[in-house]
């Protein structure tokens, strides 16, 4: 899949600012549309270090209402979350109803980072893949909107932002050896990552690749595809609002149905105790 990406995708820069601007004001929008439709939404962010996860996130957040939406960095599992499984940490962090979740980096690390850093066996982190799909799966049934990204850069643009990062004195800190030495293995961070993305491909939740080496058409390319994706779930939810039966629309849409039901169930015992000479409590008319 990677080796398909048009590395040299890029955005004029007229066209960014032509088209970014309604896309701003659209997930603007359908944050708020989301949050009365009652709608999760969970954005994943994976790709190489570098290729700008925060970066956009930070942009797709500048728009939003903090009080509907949370981010979480990576960071290694805590004592605390080794003792539980490895999605633990993460299904405490899922976003409630109408509220958005943004991770960079999430359960993917297990079939990425410990997995080429070696830091679990190949049991484990074979075993992850279903258990990966099978929580998206459990997500989606649940009417959670799943948008995962994969963002892609070749290993030399990645060595050209690392020694341009440990130039900044405000950026260097985040350069570390690790960086470095994942860049040296960057064929077998490849292998991890085709078969990440061939064996958590799903309908329910897809992933977009996207290239990164141009920020102007990441930006644009993410904004575009998470508001398509948000729209496309509140379309389906409008359609449907009793999928979800906990949800507000659910019960307002049953709400007619329910009453017939108690209706005809009222009748049906009226009948009965009718039938067996039973004393018939009437309804008084209003």
């Amino acid at each position: 899949m990677l080796e398909t990406l048009d590395l040299r995708a890029s955005c004029p820069r007229a066209r960014l600012k032509r088209e970014l601007p309604g896309l701003q004001e659209r997930l603007r929008r359908l944050q708020y549309e989301l949050r009365e439709a009652e709608l999760p939404t969970v954005v994943l962010f994976e790709g190489w270090d570098a290729a700008g996860k925060s970066t956009v996130i930070q942009r797709l957040t500048r728009c939003l209402d903090p009080r509907a939406f949370r981010q979480f960095p990576g960071a290694p599992p805590s004592e605390l979350e080794q003792r539980y499984h490895f999605l633990w940490k993460y299904q405490v962090r899922l976003p409630e109803d109408g509220q958005i979740a943004f991770f960079d980096h999430s359960w993917y690390s297990r079939v990425l980072v410990e997995r080429v850093e070696k830091f679990v066996p190949k049991t484990l982190w074979k075993k992850a893949f279903g258990q990966i799909n099978e929580l998206e799966r459990w997500l989606a049934e649940d009417g959670q909107v799943v948008v995962k990204f994969f963002l892609h850069i070749s290993r030399k643009e990645q060595r050209r932002r690392l020694r341009s990062m440990e130039k900044d004195a405000l950026e260097r800190w985040k350069v570390q050896k690790e960086d470095w030495r994942r860049n040296e293995r960057y064929g077998d961070w490849v292998v991890a990552i085709e078969e990440m993305l061939a064996r958590t491909d799903t309908p329910h939740a897809p992933w977009t690749v996207v290239a990164a080496t141009d920020f102007r058409h990441l930006r644009l390319t993410v904004f575009r595809t998470l508001v398509e994706r948000m729209e496309e779930a509140l379309r389906q939810r409008r359609a449907a609002p009793a999928e979800v039966s906990r949800t507000s629309l659910a019960q307002a849409a049953t709400r007619g149905a329910r009453e017939r039901r108690d209706r005809e169930e009222a009748t049906l015992v009226r009948s009965v105790a009718r039938e067996a000479g039973l004393p018939i409590e009437e309804e008084t008319a209003n």
